[in-house]
């Protein structure tokens, strides 16, 4: 029997698009993509299992004749793995839905700052020395427009603007279901 181009092709092609729709910032797709990676290696550890032949069954056919059974317990286990995953990743997106209404990663502003951070080094800092408006605005704490907001001064802030709303969970802030 000769091997065919196919599988291999289909194979790096589920690889391909998994690895694409992991890098998006839509859960949906991060989701989708990490089911098409799963499905890619359940493919290639079944190919690797090499040609199908007669079931592993004592005494139904001679040693040579069989096919390794092992390739094949490998994959339901990572069907098992992947399922439970999906599962835990799709409670996930839906919590964010409903804390956030919006299932898109936003562009972390502080990510962004601290990484463009050249003049100060952490470990070579004492944070009790640190004047926070000596700092360049760079350098400073989070916050929206580089103001200096403690968390109480926002948890009043969210208290005040949601008023009488209903909240999803007694540590978070309420949704804004009552506004529309």
């Amino acid at each position: 029997m000769t091997p065919t181009i196919v599988l291999p092709v289909v194979i790096g092609g589920l690889y391909a698009a998994g690895v694409y729709l992991l890098l998006d910032r839509s859960l949906t797709r991060v989701i989708l993509g990490f089911i098409l990676l799963g499905n890619a290696t359940n493919l290639l550890l079944l190919s690797s299992s090499g040609p199908a032949m007669l079931a592993p069954f004592f005494g139904y056919a001679e040693p040579e004749e069989m096919s390794d059974p092992l390739p094949q317990a490998l994959v339901l286990t990572a069907i098992v793995i992947t399922f439970g995953v999906t599962a835990f990743l799709l409670a996930m997106v839906h919590r964010s839905w409903r804390l956030v209404r919006q299932e898109v990663i936003e562009v972390d502003e502080e990510d962004r700052r601290v990484a463009a951070r050249q003049g100060m080094d952490a470990d070579d800092v004492d944070p009790d020395d640190i004047d926070p408006n000596e700092l360049r605005t760079e350098d400073r704490p989070a916050g929206k427009g580089n103001t200096l907001h403690s968390d109480v001064d926002v948890e009043e802030q969210l208290a005040r603007r949601y008023d009488g709303f209903a909240s999803d969970d007694i540590a978070l802030p309420p949704t804004r279901r009552g506004e529309q």
